[in-house]
């Protein structure tokens, strides 16, 4: 049994309240169970209880052992002084509070309900390579309590990835347009990659690029340059040996020695030629130099079918037939499935983060929409839950569906699920 457990039976009231008491006999009445805190302290707060013939306001702890008050070192913070009441699974030992005074506790183990326990023990005792640990008892739960769920994962998911660029909104002395440069380099990783591209970003400033950002091939020299890819001896190659050329003068005119990646930073290894991160960085280059501005028009594209019309610029001809400098090779332009995700994982994100910095919440609404327009996708993850009986036809259901799972299914925090939480109110 894990403490979210606990967490779940005492803000449900899952327990039996007959002759409630405390562990030295003091009747227990509760007017409130509190709030759960997310923020370092008692696990709940602003509980109102009556303990014997007083009435308290205070918080609540909870652990599955009262020592594990000794374990955790709370006797010794006085953030701890608060709590009125420690709620337990088996009161093993007597504990105080920083100025002596014992904590009156509830031992739980003895009122719980055994279909409870044995429904909680059902989920969380599958194996690991069980993706759904509630699938034999999904016909229990009702479709708008799963679709609820899904929504909300969604919003979850979606605000995880904008505050990640609000942070890096800040990083970027609050500049709109050094974010999305900065997203969208990360974005072009396609996960492989997304951590050496997110490190070329930071290695190529805007301001510098946006001085080359009409001429093709200086742009070219600057990213593959700074991306380590002009090391090698291409004097067999005249237009890599021309960027080799050019990279040299504007690294030493932007001072940009030692910032460089090398070649194994990035991740060649079981990736299509298509997707390699030389091609990626060839597709970037074209967009930089298409677009003039990234922000602007990221935000204001009214609808998908704009968005792809953004993303789809031409390769010039040299990356038409190399799949990296002095490497002949035959490149494809951006897919449209590759737009797709950039919309998912970029420009929805970014339009997020937006929103909620000028604090607007049709914004927000209508970027997660633009995910509604846009096919589900299609993997092993996506496929379990649709064999589940999942809804997913469309990439708000699929980013809901992964969302689900790495944050509750994988880690079995089931009782924090809506789905869950449905099937052990039915036991």
């Amino acid at each position: 049994m894990q403490e979210d457990f606990l967490h779940y039976v005492w803000q449900h009231q899952y327990f039996s309240k007959t002759d409630l008491r405390t562990e030295d006999g003091q009747p227990i009445t509760v007017f409130r169970p509190g709030q759960r805190n997310s923020d370092a302290g008692p696990d709940f707060l602003n509980a109102r209880l009556q303990l014997g013939e007083v009435e308290w306001n205070g918080a609540v702890e909870i652990h599955l052992r009262a020592s594990d008050w000794h374990r955790h070192q709370h006797q010794t913070d006085q953030k701890y002084d608060q709590v009125v009441l420690h709620v337990v699974l088996t009161a093993d030992a007597q504990v105080q509070r920083t100025n002596g005074s014992v904590v009156p506790a509830l031992a739980l183990a003895p009122r719980l309900e055994p279909g409870l326990l044995a429904a909680y023990d059902k989920l969380r005792d599958q194996p690991h390579e069980v993706l759904l640990p509630c699938a034999p008892l999904l016909p229990q739960v009702l479709e708008l309590t799963r679709t609820m769920m899904t929504s909300r994962t969604l919003l979850e998911r979606v605000e995880q990835k904008a505050e990640v660029l609000l942070s890096l909104f800040q990083q970027q002395g609050q500049d709109w347009e050094a974010t999305a440069w900065h997203g969208l380099a990360a974005a072009f990783g396609f996960q492989k990659n997304t951590e050496p591209m997110a490190r070329l970003a930071k290695a190529l400033p805007l301001a510098v690029l946006r001085r080359h950002r009409h001429e093709v091939r200086q742009l070219a020299a600057l990213v593959f340059g700074q991306a380590g890819f002009l090391e090698d001896d291409m004097r067999d190659d005249a237009y890599a040996q021309g960027l080799q050329q050019e990279f040299a003068f504007l690294r030493h005119k932007y001072n940009l020695s030692g910032t460089a990646l090398a070649p194994h930073d990035w991740n060649f290894l079981r990736l299509r030629p298509a997707n390699f991160p030389t091609v990626r960085l060839a597709q970037l280059v074209s967009l930089l130099h298409a677009r003039p501005t990234l922000f602007d028009a990221l935000q204001t594209a009214g609808s998908v079918r704009a968005l792809e019309a953004f993303f789809a610029t031409s390769l010039p001809e040299y990356w038409l037939t190399h799949s990296r400098p002095g490497r002949p090779g035959k490149v494809a332009a951006l897919g449209r499935s590759s737009v797709h995700l950039l919309i998912t994982n970029l420009v929805v994100p970014l339009r997020v983060a937006f929103a909620q910095y000028v604090g607007n919440q049709e914004l927000i609404e209508a970027a997660v929409s633009l995910l509604e327009e846009l096919p589900p996708e299609h993997n092993h993850l996506t496929d379990a839950y649709e064999a589940a009986t999942f809804r997913n036809s469309s990439a708000a259901d699929s980013q809901g569906l992964l969302a689900l799972h790495r944050g509750y299914c994988a880690p079995r925090r089931c009782v924090e699920c809506a789905i869950g939480a449905s099937i052990l109110r039915r036991r």
